[in-house]
């Protein structure tokens, strides 16, 4: 079926709807309309307010000025453990590569992969690996019990550094990256974590790729950059350095957590601890190039969100140890999900205000142009979307990025929504392994 065939479609559905109506001499589909018209305007309100908010963000961010990292002092060194949580997925072995290259001391560090594998193949290559190189230690389970969570937490047993160090199996730290993390967390003992920024080394490979690192990309160059304004941040998930004592005094990671890094920062919010972003240091890794694998990260990744604050906000909202400006800032990892919600629920009044309106000929003029004005109220995101591309030296990309926004990313927007709803109402869910087009061979 044709555009033009849907629309006449729901045209002639309000017709039936309106013959319905005066057949039975009830005027319901009057009232009706005048409702969903009134909700549908003031979630465009609603739209735009959100839209200037990221305008205003954007600007706030253009105009940011590049901070200093502080460096330490290498004789003063702490242990660290890194942690490379992985299932499956051989490629963690180049991520052990990079970390056994960095210019720290040697003595200073070592290596955990924490292998969930079930696939024997990749368990032995992990195991050969580990035997070349004293610093490497393979710690395997059984079962994926907890998912990545509960792999962290099973390697906290064998960390023997005062501060965690953790990847994902595709991240590809440069070989000063494990000083400049830490420096944070060795010159201020207040600090209890520290979030580098993510960058992609597939960021152009389709446009799916181009999407999902879009959506890092306003995660990092604009909402962390102006967290770190007020001394705020949140972790990530990977690139990150969390202090080991805080860690198990707050319960370790929560096992099952599909955002155990959200949950946990969360956690330090009602503690009010600190967390630290370097806006400065990057650590490049991969993002999914299948639809299905963006839609599935997606969907989880809201999931996990919205189940964590619906854990945590009245700790945090009623907590009277922290400020009225910290409450807001801890607030902003949900804030991105306003958006996919107002976008569903625009649809829906939308559409149920136009079946419901008075019968009168098709006018694809006039529809196309309150659908480009309603498109324009909420245009923000993607102005910060192309801010974003800017800061992260893509600004020629915006233009693919936009015609990825609303072809991939109106089913990511689905898929966002589900994975709200199912938090909503506690519906279980399940973590998704993805695709990685990498082939990768030990180099030494």
């Amino acid at each position: 079926m044709t555009f033009v065939g849907v629309i006449t479609y729901i045209k002639e559905i309000n017709q039936a709807f309106w013959r319905w109506n005066l057949e039975h001499g009830r005027g319901v589909l009057d009232p009706a309309h005048a409702f969903f018209n009134t909700i549908f305007h003031v979630l465009v309100y609603t739209a735009l307010a959100l839209t200037i908010f990221y305008f205003i963000l954007s600007i706030i961010i253009l105009l940011n000025k590049k901070t200093k990292e502080k460096d330490f002092d290498i004789k003063n060194a702490p242990f660290v453990t890194i942690q490379i949580p992985t299932r499956n997925e051989i490629i963690a072995l180049r991520c052990a590569e990079m970390c056994l290259d960095f210019d720290y001391p040697k003595n200073k560090y070592n290596i955990l992969i924490g292998d969930d594998s079930n696939d024997k193949t990749v368990s032995k290559k992990l195991e050969e690996f580990a035997a070349l190189h004293e610093k490497v230690t393979i710690i395997h389970r059984k079962e994926n019990t907890g998912f990545k969570p509960g792999n962290l937490n099973n390697m906290l047993k064998h960390s023997s550094g005062e501060i965690i160090l953790i990847f994902d199996s595709d991240f590809t730290p440069e070989k000063d990256f494990l000083k400049r993390i830490v420096a944070p967390l060795v010159n201020d003992k207040t600090v209890s974590a520290v979030q580098a920024k993510w960058n992609y080394n597939n960021f152009s490979q389709n446009f799916v790729t181009i999407l999902a690192s879009t959506i890092g990309y306003i995660c990092h160059n604009l909402a962390l950059t102006f967290m770190r304004k007020f001394e705020s941040g949140f972790l990530c998930g990977s690139a990150e350095a969390v202090r080991k004592k805080d860690l198990l005094n707050m319960g370790k990671w929560k096992s099952g957590s599909m955002t155990e890094d959200i949950e946990f920062s969360l956690r330090l919010y009602k503690e009010n601890k600190k967390i630290v972003y370097i806006p400065t240091l990057e650590c490049y890794g991969d993002v999914p190039f299948k639809p299905k694998d963006l839609y599935k990260q997606q969907m989880r990744w809201a999931y996990g969100v919205i189940s964590a604050y619906k854990e945590h906000f009245k700790g945090i909202f009623f907590n009277k140890i922290l400020t009225k400006r910290k409450k807001v800032l801890g607030s902003f990892a949900a804030f991105g999900y306003l958006l996919p919600v107002l976008i569903i629920l625009l649809f829906l009044f939308g559409l149920l205000s136009f079946i419901t309106d008075t019968p009168a000929p098709l006018n694809l003029a006039k529809f196309f142009s309150e659908t480009g004005k309603n498109i324009l109220l909420t245009s923000g995101l993607i102005f910060a979307s192309i801010i974003s591309l800017y800061k992260a030296r893509k600004i020629k990309y915006s233009f693919k990025m936009i015609a990825s926004s609303f072809t991939v990313g109106l089913m990511t927007t689905f898929y966002v929504n589900k994975g709200i709803i199912k938090a909503i109402l506690k519906k279980p869910m399940e973590w998704y392994l993805l695709s990685k087009n990498i082939n990768y061979s030990v180099k030494h």
